[in-house]
């Protein structure tokens, strides 16, 4: 198998689990995979459809990914076709006869192809040695993107009881795990759950206060790179597109109103390099297979956390640094819930309440959100840092107290103050209101509602004059999270004081947290540590041969990371294999890549090793 993975893909090593599910479906077997986006999912399929006679079912929703992976597929050598609505009948008849002459390895196939009995027919006169079904939460009404075709799936089973069925999802909390499993009669099949840490995503929060801004500062580090905008309305999308236009960005609108035509446009632009930035709904994304996107923005905050850790999942899929962040203000929650009411059955309704109210918990941590992501799909982070969110990488620097690298600039200060405050006035509003009442109430707003109570009589009305009503609200979350304060659930909110707090308000210990200035300068910490993060190599020789795969991928009318990835790139301008034994070491370079392409960059590599006199640096063989 690793003979047919350097052949085929390139890659000298397994990732996690891979050889594992190889091996057990080259068996014959059934099994469940759980893999974080940028895992290697695909691989686990496309791997023993080589190995095994026959051919190889594959079950994927969305037509652009079809077409990316079959691409992928070609380019590295091996017999892969697709059949879908983009297709004409002419087509599918040619791709038909194709696969009964058994002239293909892997057909990948739409969901709703199962509802056509000539299609079950054309199946039944195939040797099927494989079936995987991807992204196969669709299947479960219990997950964040049922799809009504993938019931058809159900029959899988009856059609073909001796083929091995393997099912493959990013993102399934316990109860969807259980619910693809019945629905796909994977009764006996082995599950196989990696872990959902990736290492390489950076996470953070930041208050969205004068967000534009703060985004256009984002979008400055990343000029040249693929990033992905989520916005939460159509509106939203286009708007934000075009005013990062006319700050000359190449920024492209994506949503659900657009026609077919300019979706299936703006996802070529964004897919070939074209355009880098695309301001998306939610409706972008589970189709690309683009493995380079470095930044993943949430400008609005998302409703459940299985979305929002499939969609910060499409960054650094290539397994390099990369960045999340989310836009957090607690006024978007009205959005949300305005949908949400419109919701007619009373248990769906307060299931997307108690997710989006999961999203807000994280959102206004002061404890590791990795910790908090792993633990709601069920995995357990031992460490105690996890080093990849803003709040593991401040309390990294807070435990130095100083950071060297802002001229010994402490980012934290004593909140004892303005927390006596708060938890005073949580008590003289006997635990009845909820956290932006209270904060009204501390910066002495005149409001009907608080005058109609008599709480501006209260000695905490207009009590706090230094910090703003945004300042005020992260020092709340920081008292819940520290067991100060506790917040119930429901529609409705309230804060109480719990008796930890009681102890805290009458005693006079300090209270440290981040100051609440620091965000700037966290992202400046995440940002040095994304740039050390990956391999160090020659940026000029890099940015040629990404001209180079651009130009040899716009030959092929295929994406330019189907050519090299940034990965194989990266180590050329590293390494600078000068024969074509060594550019057969760099990763992802397979027998037809290094037939293809292999003169081609070694052309280029060796004449910008003699032009600047350069050193090669020897390529591990790996065993």
């Amino acid at each position: 198998m690793k003979a047919l993975l350097k052949q085929y893909f390139g890659y000298d090593e397994f990732r996690p689990l891979q050889e594992e599910i190889v091996n057990h479906v080259v068996k014959g077997n059934d099994c469940f995979v759980l893999m974080p986006t940028g895992g290697g999912k695909s691989l686990c399929y496309q791997l023993p459809a080589l190995k095994l006679d026959g051919v190889t079912l594959v079950v994927s929703p969305l037509i652009a990914l079809m077409k990316d992976q079959v691409d992928a597929l070609k380019t590295c050598g091996v017999n892969a076709e697709f059949i879908n609505s983009s297709l004409s009948p002419k087509q599918i008849a040619e791709i038909y006869g194709r696969t009964k002459r058994n002239l293909v390895k892997i057909l990948y196939v739409a969901p709703e192809r199962f509802a056509s009995e000539s299609f079950k027919s054309f199946l039944k006169d195939l040797k099927i040695s494989l079936i995987a079904v991807d992204e196969a939460h669709c299947i479960s009404e219990w997950g964040h993107d049922f799809r009504p075709d993938y019931r058809h799936l159900s029959l899988l089973k009856e059609l073909f009881p001796a083929t091995p069925l393997i099912a493959l999802t990013a993102t399934a909390t316990n109860k969807v795990r259980d619910d693809i499993i019945g629905q796909l009669q994977l009764d006996k099949a082995r599950i196989f759950i990696s872990s959902f840490n990736r290492k390489n995503l950076h996470i953070r929060v930041i208050e969205k206060k004068q967000a534009f801004q703060k985004l256009l500062n984002l979008l400055q580090k990343y000029r040249r790179d693929p990033v992905i905008i989520y916005c939460y309305s159509r509106k939203e999308t286009e708007e934000i597109a075009g005013e990062l236009r006319s700050h000359r960005f190449k920024a492209k609108a994506y949503h659900a109103g657009l026609s077919a035509k300019d979706r299936s446009a703006t996802q070529e632009l964004f897919i070939k390099d074209e355009a880098n930035i695309i301001v998306a709904t939610i409706a972008f994304g589970m189709g690309i297979d683009k493995p380079d996107v470095r930044l993943v923005v949430h400008y609005t905050y998302p409703k459940t956390l299985e979305g929002y850790y499939q969609e910060i999942g499409r960054a650094g899929r290539d397994g390099l640094p990369s960045e999340c962040v989310l836009f957090y203000t607690y006024a978007d929650t009205r959005k949300h819930e305005y949908f949400i009411d419109q919701i007619k059955d009373d248990q769906s309704r307060e299931r997307s309440r108690e997710k989006l109210r999961d999203v807000m918990n994280f959102a206004q941590l002061s404890t590791c959100r990795k910790k908090y992501l792993l633990k709601y799909f069920g995995e357990e982070l031992k460490e105690d840092n996890c080093g990849g969110c803003d709040i593991c990488v401040a309390k990294k620097v807070f435990a130095g107290g100083q950071t060297p690298e802002y001229g010994g600039t402490s980012l934290k200060f004593d909140a004892a103050i303005p927390a006596r405050k708060i938890i005073a006035a949580t008590v003289l509003l006997e635990n009845r209101f909820g956290k932006n009442y209270v904060i009204e109430v501390l910066l002495g707003k005149k409001i009907k509602k608080i005058s109609g109570y008599g709480h501006d009589r209260l000695p905490v009305f207009g009590i706090v004059s230094d910090l703003s009503a945004d300042e005020l609200s992260q020092v709340i979350n920081h008292l819940i999270n520290l067991d100060y304060l506790s917040k119930s659930e429901g529609r409705y909110p309230v804060l109480s004081a719990t008796k930890k707090g009681m102890v805290f308000l009458q005693g006079n210990e300090g209270l440290e947290m981040p100051k609440l200035d620091a965000e700037e300068k966290i992202s400046q910490i995440i940002e040095v540590k994304i740039k050390k993060g990956g391999l160090t190599y020659n940026q000029e020789l890099f940015d040629g041969l990404r001209v180079l795969r651009k130009e040899l991928a716009d030959k092929a009318n295929v994406p330019p990371f189907v050519i090299f990835s940034n990965v194989s790139l990266q180590e050329m301008a590293h390494y600078f294999p000068g024969s074509e034994k060594d550019f057969a070491r760099i990763n992802g370079v397979g027998a037809m890549k290094l037939k293809q392409f292999g003169k081609i960059f070694l052309k280029v590599i060796n004449g910008f090793v003699k032009e600047n006199n350069l050193s090669r640096i020897e390529i591990p063989v790996k065993k």
